[in-house]
C-alpha cells in the first residue's frame, strides 16, 4: 500500500482487531453500538483574499514614494533658504566690519585731537586735583590757553 493509502484506510490488522473485539462484546451479552470509524481529513485548502492584500501593500509602497518624495522636496527648499540666509549673513558680517573699522579709525588720537580742534578745543596744561576725603586741592589750577583753530565751529 502506498503512504496516501494507509493514512487514509485502516490497516487489515485493525480491521481484525475492531471485528474481535465487537464479537466479545456481542458474546458478553452486550450490544454496542457501532462506532464511525474515523479517517485522516485532508487538509483545507489555503486560499485567503489576495486581492485586497495586494492593493494594500501597493497603496503603502506609492504612499511611502510620496512620502520620500515630498520630504526631499522640503529638505531641497530648505537647503536654498539656508544658502540665502547665509550669503545674507556673510554681507552683514562684511558691513559690520567696514563700521568697526570706521569707528577705530575715529578713535584714533589725531583724528580726536583734529576734531576737537575743529570744535574749538584747546589743550589743557597741568592738571590740579581736588581729593575727596579733606576737599584740598592738589597742584595749581591754570585756565587752558591757546588760540581756537580757524575751522573751529565757534568762532
Amino acid at each position: 500500500m502506498s503512504n496516501s493509502n494507509a493514512a487514509r484506510a485502516p490497516r487489515d490488522d485493525d480491521r481484525r482487531l475492531d471485528r474481535a473485539r465487537a464479537e466479545a462484546r456481542t458474546e458478553a451479552g452486550r450490544t454496542a453500538p457501532e462506532r464511525a470509524k474515523l479517517r485522516l481529513a485532508p487538509p483545507m485548502p489555503v486560499s485567503g483574499p489576495r486581492v485586497p492584500f495586494v492593493v494594500m501593500i501597493v497603496v503603502l509602497v506609492m504612499a511611502g514614494v510620496v512620502g520620500i518624495l515630498a520630504l526631499n522636496q522640503k529638505i531641497n527648499e530648505n537647503a536654498f533658504k539656508l544658502d540665502k540666509l547665509r550669503a545674507e549673513q556673510a554681507k552683514l558680517d562684511r558691513q559690520e566690519q567696514d563700521l568697526n573699522q570706521q569707528i577705530a579709525e575715529k578713535e584714533a588720537p589725531g583724528n580726536l585731537a583734529a576734531q576737537a580742534r575743529k570744535l574749538g578745543l584747546v589743550p589743557a596744561g597741568a592738571p590740579a586735583f581736588i581729593r575727596l576725603p579733606d576737599g584740598r586741592i592738589v597742584g595749581v589750577p591754570q585756565p587752558a590757553n591757546g588760540e581756537p583753530a580757524i575751522t573751529s565751529q565757534g568762532g
